[in-house]
């Protein structure tokens, strides 16, 4: 099957997509992982994407739809895909409709991971991290030992000024904001299916396993 995940910053799509591409035996893309390798392998594209991202400046769509388009052909996606971060806009999804075209499919399934802004911000806000051996903990899911304090090496631990709460809600804000016009865009279609985030890892998964069932796909040897 090839899937799409939407969901805000702090949804857990990254998380989700892997889990899902273990159970279906298909590959998780992430547009952000494609990046950071094709910049680190200084490819063509992966240096006209370096300028834009350097700047914080949004990348065309030409590069990422390039980069997409470079990645679903490779023998590992023959059997489908899961898309994490990809597409953001509207322009993107019809490209990628056109790509899967290319190769006679197309998109079976967009979960959207909805999850409450404020739950949202409480997961992204709650990471400190330690300057002295750059260890990485969050106050509710993995804190350390003793407040403040690293456990590796006893350093004082920091928090980023990206991850203040006040910057979490805008960047949250912002993404809602863009991609409100992909999620009418696949909802028109038929292949949007709103899935409750604000649960464990486990019970996300199990929802998302449940919608793919229903689309009609499932693990060989599973009866869909």
């Amino acid at each position: 099957m090839d899937i799409v995940l939407l969901g805000a910053p702090g949804a857990g799509k990254g998380t989700q997509a892997e889990l899902l591409a273990d159970w279906l035996g298909v590959p998780a893309v992430s547009s952000g992982e494609l990046f950071r390798a094709a910049m680190e392998a200084n490819t063509p594209l992966g240096n006209q994407a370096r300028g834009y991202i350097e700047r914080g400046a949004y990348v065309p769509d030409d590069i990422t739809v390039g980069m997409i388009a470079e990645r679903l052909g490779r023998p590992d996606c023959a059997r489908g895909v899961i898309l994490d971060g990809f597409p953001r806009t509207e322009a993107q999804a019809e490209a990628l409709a056109r790509l899967l075209g290319e190769m006679g499919r197309a998109v079976d399934l967009v979960a959207l991971i909805l999850v409450p802004t404020e739950a949202l911000v409480r997961r992204l806000s709650g990471r400190w991290s330690c300057p002295r051996c750059g260890a990485i903990y969050h106050e509710t899911l993995s804190p350390p030992r003793v407040a403040g304090i690293c456990d590796a090496c006893g350093g004082t631990l920091q928090r980023r000024g990206d991850d203040a709460p006040e910057v979490q809600e805008r960047r949250i804000e912002v993404y809602l904001e863009q991609t409100a016009p992909l999620i009418t865009y696949y909802r028109e279609r038929g292949l949007l299916v709103e899935i409750d985030g604000d649960q464990t890892i486990d019970a996300v998964q199990s929802a998302l396993r449940d919608a793919v069932r229903r689309a009609g796909g499932a693990p060989e040897g599973e009866q869909a």
